[in-house]
């Protein structure tokens, strides 16, 4: 379906489809849902949200109960559900819709359970080991399950992982512990995981195509970057000075990648926010004191930029932009 749209898109931009037939020709190839199509989506959606809830239910439910529970039952209401969870995805098969469900059910609670091994032996374990075993021991589930959010969700802890550690040392391969290094560490994670994941769908790997996640990793690439080119303007003289180049050269790769290559206006909108947040924080860095002129100069610019570029956005959706 994702497809079909991308290549109705540059079927527009190549003027073979007139712009105002553009969404009938979504409806007759099936790229808008129908009402089966809606029914599907739902039930996925009750489904997930119905694991994540019953694998948080089983969390709050052995820690509100802490001291009332021996140190088996504890143990046996989290292995337990693990275990049944392993047994529907041998029964359903992890390429069912309900296995994959099962999976991710299993990879929360193996967080729960990691977290009451530490709580009830006292390890001494730091908190970013929690997550770096997490990550590690649900690893081969994820290669397996071939399942987006469990990526996503794996992505997430190695995330934190990093962002922890940082957080408890002061040193890091030698270099003296600062903020700007995590998120230089953090966005280059994100951006890697970000080129390999569209690399991957672009040869031909199917269930890597929802934009989604995509939207995902863009999104927090494109907010650490800004949040590095923010930190130059108002910070030159303690940054790394790399982060407005590098905040140039993220643009302009978001803008040939997403409205070149893969049309995705919802980066492509991130990108025009960013933009207005940048030219916002020079205009505020610019003036010698900021006050009430100040204050609506700078929001008539805001509105101005926003106004160009939903129009901007507009005519991309559109395919009117050629």
């Amino acid at each position: 379906m994702n497809s079909n749209r991308a290549y109705l898109l540059d079927w527009s931009d190549q003027g073979r489809i007139a712009p105002e037939r553009l969404r009938e020709a979504f409806e007759h190839a099936g790229v808008l849902p129908d009402a089966s199509g809606w029914r599907r989506f739902l039930d996925r959606v009750l489904l997930f949200m119905g694991v994540v809830l019953l694998a948080s239910g089983v969390i709050f439910f052995f820690a509100f109960n802490w001291q009332d529970l021996g140190r088996y039952a504890r143990f046996a209401l989290v292995e337990a559900p693990i275990v049944a969870g392993l047994v529907l995805v041998w029964r359903l098969g992890v390429d069912s819709i309900s296995g994959k469900a099962a999976v991710l059910f299993v990879a929360l609670l193996t967080g729960a359970l990691l977290a009451l091994v530490g709580q009830t032996y006292q390890t001494g374990a730091d908190t970013y080991e929690l997550f770096a075993a997490w990550a590690l021991a649900i690893l081969p589930w994820v290669l397996v399950a071939r399942f987006t959010p469990l990526w996503i969700v794996w992505l997430a802890l190695v995330n934190l992982a990093v962002s922890l550690y940082f957080s408890t040392f002061g040193l890091f391969w030698g270099m003296v512990f600062a903020p700007e290094k995590l998120l230089w560490l953090l966005f280059g994670l994100n951006t890697l995981a970000l080129v390999i994941w569209e690399g991957c769908a672009a040869v031909g790997i199917d269930w890597l195509r929802e934009r989604w996640s995509v939207r995902i990793l863009a999104t927090a690439g494109g907010g650490l970057i800004t949040a590095l080119g923010i930190w130059d303007v108002l910070d030159w003289r303690t940054s790394s000075h790399w982060g407005a180049p590098a905040w140039c050269a993220w643009i302009g790769a978001a803008y040939f990648m997403y409205r070149h290559w893969v049309r995705d206006v919802f980066v492509l909108a991130g990108g025009v926010l960013s933009v207005i947040v940048m030219v916002a924080v020079l205009m505020a860095k610019g003036m010698s004191s900021v006050n009430a002129d100040g204050f609506l100069l700078i929001g008539m610019a805001v509105i101005g930029m926003s106004a160009a570029g939903g129009y901007w956005l507009k005519q991309v959706a559109t395919g009117e932009d050629a």
